[in-house]
């Protein structure tokens, strides 16, 4: 099936047989994103179903056309020039299955990684309470291993199920995807988490278990910024130090180029504090990591995503 255009420059929505789903053309993605910025998608659709997603997966595999795929957009900074080709989103694939009789959770890459976490405490299962205050999904935790409280997916995950461009369905175990500090080999992968299987500890008081998963949430939402929008943590931490320390000792904390702010409250921060662009974004997190290898001689790796062309 080839895409088919009302005219030129304006192609139609592609309607995907036997389904409800739709490709779309010309989609902004600032919507999708955490930052609230970046340009259009050259086609867009979110699958809300496995058949639906299988679909997709065909269409794609007759076009010449790159292929992105998009969860909660909390860790991604999108060009303000848009992103070629087929963005796929995941936000809609949602399901979750609590094994009481082994404390396993079996859930879709759209589901909110925090949400699984307060259900998990609910339960009494000790596991996932730093989870609590990642904004990600599923999917995207497994790709980027997440962690806080000095844990991460790695340490939990039994297996996840990866779909192939070609429509090759594969499940991987955690040392099958090579984890290391916020990667694995999915990083910038084709393939899509379509589900993930985590192993959790049972046995434990509920009320135990979500007083820890409360005191951790307290404890990101005081000394993180969530009142403008972000991608959290915008470096890794080049241990042993923090990114955090080294780019507070340089004075950088307000610094701004456009509407894009370094966090008065967490110095590994950068905030959109009202129309700022993604190029404003990008040429600070440029600034930061020169003047932190200036000063100290170590180059800040980059833990947010960027998709799409920047300006140098």
């Amino acid at each position: 099936m080839m895409i088919t255009s009302a005219s030129a420059s304006t192609p139609s929505p592609v309607q995907l047989p036997g389904t409800d789903c739709l490709i779309r053309p010309q989609v902004s993605l600032a919507e999708f994103t955490s930052y609230r910025v970046g340009g259009m998608a050259q086609w867009y659709t979110a699958p809300r179903n496995w058949d639906e997603l299988q679909a997709t997966f065909e269409w794609f595999s007759s076009q010449d056309l790159p292929l992105t795929l998009l969860g909660a957009g909390s860790n991604l900074l999108v060009s303000d020039r848009g992103i070629p080709g087929l963005v796929v989103g995941t936000r809609y694939l949602r399901r979750t299955h609590f094994d009481p009789e082994t404390a396993r959770i079996t859930a879709s890459a759209g589901e909110p990684i925090a949400r699984i976490a307060w259900q998990a405490a609910k339960r009494g299962w000790r596991g996932l309470e730093w989870a609590v205050g990642i904004p990600g999904m599923v999917g995207g935790a497994v790709v980027m291993n997440a962690g806080a409280h000095n844990r991460c997916v790695a340490e939990y995950l039994v297996s996840a199920i990866v779909l192939s461009p070609d429509g090759t369905l594969e499940t991987l175990t955690a040392q099958d995807l090579n984890y290391s500090y916020r990667t694995s080999n999915l990083q910038g992968d084709k393939r899509l988490v379509v589900e993930a299987t985590f192993q959790l500890q049972p046995g434990f008081s509920r009320g135990e278990v979500m007083e820890t998963t409360t005191r951790n949430l307290n404890q990101r939402k005081s000394s993180q910024p969530y009142d403008r929008p972000s991608c959290g943590s915008v470096f890794r931490n080049p241990k042993p130090q923090a990114a955090g320390w080294l780019i507070e000792q340089l004075g950088l904390k307000g610094y701004r180029i456009g509407n894009a702010e370094v966090s008065m409250r967490h110095a590994n921060f950068i905030l959109n504090c009202g129309n700022a662009k993604a190029d404003d974004i990008f040429r600070l997190i440029r600034h930061v990591q020169e003047k932190v290898e200036d000063r100290w001689a170590v180059l800040l790796e980059p833990e947010v995503k960027m998709l799409g062309e920047f300006l140098a």
